[in-house]
C-alpha cells in the first residue's frame, strides 16, 4: 500500500473519512480480510467512483483485482485521523445539550476523551459530571494550556459564544466544534466547525417533502 498525504483533501471527503473508518473497524473485527469499494458503496450508500476517489487522495491504499486490505487501511485512517493516539478535549457550556454531549461516549468510537469542561453556574462547577470535573470560566485559560487542550466543544448561548471563543483563541485552541446558532470570528489557524442542529433538521425535511412529493407524482 503505497501512502500519500501532502495533497489538499477537500472538505467533503474529510467528512467521509471517518464513516471508512468506523466501517471498516467493524469489518475487522468481525474478521474480514479484504473488501472492494463496490461492496463498500452497498454497506455505506456512497457511490463506489466516490469512494474510489476519496481513497485515491491518499494513495494507492488498494490493489486492482484484490481491493483493501481492511486492516490495513483501518490502520492507515486511524493514523489519519489521529485515532491510534488518545485525544483531549474541552467541553464549554454544561447546559442541557452540554449534558447530553457528557454522556456520549466518544471512546467506543475513537480515542477521544473529554477531560474537562467549564461553565459559570456555580451549582455544578467544582463537581464531577459523568466522570468529567466541571471547572469555573476563570480556570478555562489555566487548564487548556495545563491540560495541553486543543480542541473544544462550544455549547453556550449565542450571545456568549464569540466571547469564549476569543477566550478560547487566547488560551490557545485551534479547534472549535461551535453549536451555537452565533457565526464565530477566528484567526486564519482556528478552525471552526459550527453544528446548526435547526440547519440539519429543516434540511432533512426539506429533502423529505421533495421526496414525497416525487413519489406521489
Amino acid at each position: 500500500m503505497k501512502e500519500k498525504v501532502d495533497n489538499v483533501i477537500p472538505k467533503a471527503t474529510a467528512k467521509r473519512l471517518p464513516l471508512y473508518y468506523r466501517y471498516l473497524r467493524t469489518l475487522h473485527d468481525q474478521g474480514k480480510n479484504r473488501i472492494n469499494s463496490s461492496e463498500l458503496s452497498e454497506a455505506l450508500q456512497i457511490d463506489s467512483a466516490t469512494i474510489r476517489r476519496d481513497f485515491s487522495y491518499f494513495g494507492e491504499l488498494g490493489k486492482r483485482g484484490y481491493g483493501y486490505d481492511v486492516e490495513d487501511v483501518m490502520n492507515f485512517f486511524a493514523r489519519t485521523l489521529n485515532d491510534d493516539q488518545l485525544t483531549s478535549v474541552a467541553l464549554v457550556g454544561v447546559g442541557n445539550l452540554g449534558n447530553a454531549l457528557l454522556k456520549y461516549k466518544f471512546y467506543q468510537n475513537n480515542s477521544i476523551r473529554v477531560s474537562a469542561a467549564f461553565d459559570s453556574n456555580p451549582e455544578i462547577t467544582g463537581k464531577i459530571v459523568d466522570g468529567v470535573p466541571v471547572y469555573e470560566m476563570k480556570d478555562l485559560k489555566e487548564q487548556i494550556q495545563a491540560q495541553k487542550i486543543d480542541v473544544v466543544i462550544l455549547t453556550v448561548p449565542g450571545n456568549a459564544a464569540q466571547s469564549v471563543a476569543d477566550k478560547l483563541v487566547d488560551a490557545g485552541v485551534h479547534g472549535i466544534l461551535n453549536f451555537t446558532p452565533h457565526r464565530l470570528i477566528t484567526p486564519a489557524d482556528v478552525i471552526v466547525q459550527s453544528v446548526d442542529l435547526t440547519n440539519e433538521l429543516q434540511t432533512l425535511i426539506y429533502f423529505l417533502k421533495k421526496q414525497n412529493e416525487e413519489y406521489l407524482k
